[in-house]
């Protein structure tokens, strides 16, 4: 499993730095912080001029990843480091809990049962842990180094096999159905980011192919390329009906409709992007993974962006119930939260 990371990483970084070929890009103009007043909302973000960002730390945070919001009003996040499931509270109190059942996990998301679930890629199988604590693993032979996880709109849980180039459904009672297709993926797809969109299917990153996925509920995929794909990761719902994605490759953010039409916005401010999320601000919000800063981004493609001691290599990203944005925070072995 260390070695797959390694092996990711490693890819990630020759292409970030020329080997890989980059596609044309439309350039966003800088956005200055005052401007994050929204027309939806403009009384709740007009003074919003400046970011406060905090940074917890705690036992057990280690080299963590996945981010969500917990049914609970909680922070979950997963961690590598420790091979645990960390909780943190809005407030900052953080709790952690290990098990049989958790494995090097990476992705965790909210499930519609009341628990969390995750993706262990240490020991190819799907995990759910309850608000309490109690985690349950379910094991099938066609899971292989699964990564992201995220909740469809049918009911079940819906992740990427990265080392099987498929996707994997779960059903809450533990049912396993896997989508392999051989007009989307062959050898060195590796679909990493997966989320619903408006139209609701789910919408996947294809991390060495160059393109983003599309599968519906009922198994049925469709792949789209274009320039402004390269070496994505992170992939959101956006408020505009499109999706977003982070570029690893070279550096920018994309979008692309549910008809498959792509853009592509680079700036000044996105670098190594990597998790991304919409905003209540009616923008999208991103980490910089090797920029070490959080970046936002509106529907028109302007870029702010947002350092600080409390920022270093930053991974997932995710809307807070206090309207804020928590992180994992890699490179503090912490939980980053910027307002």
């Amino acid at each position: 499993t260390l070695q797959l990371e390694s092996r990711r990483r490693y890819g990630r970084e020759r292409r970030l730095f020329g080997v890989a070929a980059g596609g044309m890009v439309m350039v966003g103009l800088l956005d200055l912080p005052a401007s994050l007043a929204s027309a939806r909302n403009p009384a709740r973000f007009a003074a919003a001029t400046t970011r406060v960002i905090s940074n917890y730390t705690g036992t057990g945070i280690s080299n963590s990843h996945g981010i969500t919001v917990g049914p609970d009003g909680a922070l979950w996040f997963t961690n590598r480091g420790t091979e645990s499931i960390g909780r943190i509270t809005t407030a900052g109190v953080v709790a952690n809990y290990t098990g049989p059942g958790i494995s090097f996990p990476i992705g965790i998301t909210s499930g519609p049962d009341g628990a969390l679930w995750f993706t262990n890629q240490g020991s190819n199988s799907i995990g759910r842990i309850t608000t309490a604590g109690v985690v349950a693993n379910y094991s099938d032979s066609r899971i292989t180094a699964p990564r992201e996880i995220t909740s469809g709109p049918d009911g079940a849980l819906w992740f990427t096999n990265e080392g099987s180039n498929s996707i994997g459904r779960i059903t809450t009672a533990g049912a396993v159905s896997i989508y392999p297709d051989s007009l989307v993926y062959g050898t060195g797809f590796n679909p990493e980011g997966i989320t619903v969109g408006s139209d609701g299917a789910l919408w996947f990153t294809n991390v060495v192919s160059d393109s983003i996925g599309r599968i519906t509920t009922a198994g049925v995929v469709s792949n789209y390329t274009g320039t402004g794909i390269n070496d994505p990761e992170g992939i959101t719902a956006g408020p505009d009906g499109a999706l977003w994605f982070t570029n690893w490759g070279n550096g920018s953010i994309g979008r692309i409709t549910t008809a498959g039409l792509v853009s592509n916005f680079a700036h000044t401010g996105i670098s190594s992007p990597e998790g991304i999320t919409a905003g209540p601000d009616g923008s999208l919000w991103f980490t910089n993974y090797y920029g070490n800063s959080i970046g936002r981004i509106s529907t028109t493609g302007k870029v702010s962006n947002y350092t600080g001691t409390g920022i270093r290599f930053p991974a997932w990203i995710t809307k807070g119930p206090d309207h804020a944005f928590w992180f994992t925070d890699g490179g503090n072995n912490s939980i980053g939260r910027i307002s």
